[in-house]
C-alpha cells in the first residue's frame, strides 16, 4: 500500500467510581510504539471525557479528521479481573448511573427497536493474539450498558458508513493502582506491563487483518 495505515487507539478518563483509569497510561503507551511492523503504519491515539455527548461529538470529529483505517478502544471494567475482549455492542444505556458531567440517560435503549451489533470475527484473532502473551483474557458478549458500550456502538456504526474505519474492536481491562502494579500480590495478578504487552499484541494482529482487508477493498474495486 503506498498510503500509511493509520490506526486511532483511544481510552477513557476518570468517571464516577473510577477516580485513576488505567486505559490513559495504556493508550499512550501503545501510541509511542516504535516496531519494524509498524512502518508504514501512523497511530493517533485519544482520551475520551466520560460523556455520552463527548462520544457524539468527538468521534465523528476524529474519524473525519484522523481518517483511521481501524480503532482500537480501551476501557475499564471495575469489577473484572482479566481482559475482556468485546465481541459486540448492546443496544443498552443506563439510566440509573451517570456520565462523568453526572448526567442520567433518558432513554434504555441507543436507538429504537434494534438487536445488538457484532464487531465481526477479527476479535478472535484479537483474543488469540492477547492470550499468546500469556495474559488472562476472555471473550465476552457483554459489554455493559455505559459509556464503553455506547462507544462500541458508536463506532461499529462508523464501521458500516461510507469511508469509515473497516475495523474496531473494544477491549475492557481491569482496575489497577495508580503505580501500575497488581491489585495484590500473587501470581496471575494483572499489571499495565502485562496490558502494554497485550495490548501491543493486539494492536499488531489489527493492523495484519487491517492491511488484508484494505487490500481486499482495493482489489475488489479494480
Amino acid at each position: 500500500m503506498s498510503q500509511k495505515l493509520r490506526i486511532l487507539i483511544t481510552g477513557f478518563g476518570p468517571f464516577p467510581g473510577a477516580p485513576y483509569n488505567p486505559t490513559m497510561p495504556l493508550v499512550k503507551r501503545l501510541a509511542a510504539l516504535r516496531r519494524p511492523a509498524l512502518d508504514g503504519v501512523e497511530l493517533a491515539s485519544h482520551i475520551f471525557h466520560v460523556t455520552y455527548r463527548t462520544v457524539d461529538r468527538e468521534l465523528p470529529e476524529l474519524i473525519a479528521r484522523v481518517s483511521p483505517d481501524a480503532i482500537l478502544m480501551f476501557g475499564l471494567a471495575g469489577r473484572t479481573a482479566h481482559v475482556r475482549i468485546e465481541t459486540r455492542a448492546r443496544n443498552a444505556v443506563t439510566t440509573t448511573f451517570p456520565d462523568a458531567d453526572r448526567t442520567l440517560a433518558r432513554k434504555g435503549s441507543i436507538v429504537p427497536r434494534a438487536g445488538p451489533m457484532l464487531f465481526g470475527p477479527h476479535t478472535a484473532r484479537l483474543l488469540r493474539a492477547a492470550r499468546a502473551t500469556g495474559i488472562d483474557a476472555r471473550p465476552s458478549r457483554d459489554a455493559g450498558s455505559y459509556l464503553c458500550n455506547y462507544l462500541s456502538w458508536r463506532a461499529i456504526e462508523a464501521t458500516q458508513a461510507e469511508g469509515g474505519p473497516r475495523l474496531a474492536a473494544f477491549i475492557h481491562i481491569p482496575p489497577l493502582p495508580r503505580d501500575g502494579a497488581a491489585l495484590s500480590q500473587g501470581s496471575g495478578r494483572i499489571t499495565l506491563e502485562h496490558l502494554v504487552d497485550a495490548g501491543e499484541a493486539m494492536l499488531m494482529e489489527l493492523v495484519k487483518l487491517t492491511r488484508r482487508a484494505s487490500a481486499t477493498r482495493i482489489h475488489s474495486s479494480e
